[in-house]
């Protein structure tokens, strides 16, 4: 299975025994954005047979950062009441304007699930495409969950610090101009303005095209070469969240690459009196 599959082609899969879709639309909990109610939006149309993976309950319970992943035990209690496993062929996409299924991908991969594809365009991609929607909720039944290592690297504060240190690893930020360079406050409360000094900045919205479909090829490769990002060298992802850090992980694997992501993000980073920080442009 490709890791971006067209509208058309899960019109055709669906039904198939071994596969799973699941809609991982997620507000990224910005202050100042409107608040979106995704589960009330899934039950009022879905992909036929979808299921609502609701991020917001695969973040780390015992965290004070938004949105970091789960522990193992928390992800499996999770994962299973989706009834997928190592060997299911899973379909994401997602409605938000984070792209918040990328997300969704990167965890699923830290847990050992790499049979992973992200539903290209995402729902407004299927209604395009004059597909059917299905109203309510679906349900599967349970099944037990292996959450091993997987494929997908995460990195952690004292990490970060370490690459930012010895620039082992390309810091590629994912956030917008502005608040990457600090000409915008960064809307969480007590997180300082800024990026991590050495960092490049890559906004996100970049690799999409203005139908909300992935670049692909030369052009997506470009986003990132634009940005100062060298494919060819290791990258470590990071935003204000880990959220569109995703994003960017995602597109350098559809480049063949594999890049790390800064969970904790800005969010941790910024926050913590005790890490460099640097203002305007990279």
């Amino acid at each position: 299975m490709d890791p971006l599959v067209s509208a058309t082609w899960l019109a055709d899969q669906l039904g198939a025994p071994d596969l799973r879709v699941l809609d991982a639309s997620y507000d990224a909990l910005l202050p100042g954005e409107p608040p979106r109610d995704h589960a009330a939006e899934y039950r009022a149309g879905h992909v036929p047979g979808a299921l609502y993976m609701d991020l917001a309950g695969f973040s780390d319970a015992a965290s004070d950062l938004p949105s970091t992943m789960p522990g193992a035990a928390q992800f499996a209690e999770r994962a299973a009441r989706l009834g997928i496993d190592r060997a299911t062929r899973i379909v994401l996409y997602d409605d938000a304007p984070h792209h918040t299924a990328a997300r969704a991908w990167v965890m699923l991969r830290a847990f050992g699930f790499n049979r992973v594809a992200l539903l290209d365009g995402g729902l407004a991609a299927w209604k395009q495409a004059g597909l059917p929607l299905e109203q309510g909720e679906s349900a599967v039944p349970p099944r037990a969950v292996d959450a091993g290592a997987g494929t997908t690297r995460l990195r952690d504060l004292e990490a970060m610090r370490a690459i930012q240190r010895d620039a082992s690893a390309q810091i590629v930020d994912a956030r917008s101009a502005a608040r990457f360079t600090g000409a915008e406050p960064d809307p969480r409360t007590g997180v300082a303005p800024g990026h991590i000094p050495g960092a490049r900045n890559l906004p996100y919205k970049r690799l999409f095209d203005e139908d909300g479909r992935w670049k692909r090829g030369e052009a997506l490769a470009a986003a990132f070469r634009d940005a100062g990002v060298d494919l060819d060298r290791p990258m470590v992802m990071t935003c204000g969240s880990g959220i569109t850090a995703s994003v960017l992980a995602f597109g350098a694997h559809l480049l063949g690459r594999d890049a790390a992501v800064y969970d904790g993000s800005w969010t941790e980073w910024g926050a913590d009196p005790s890490t460099p920080k640097a203002t305007g442009a990279a």
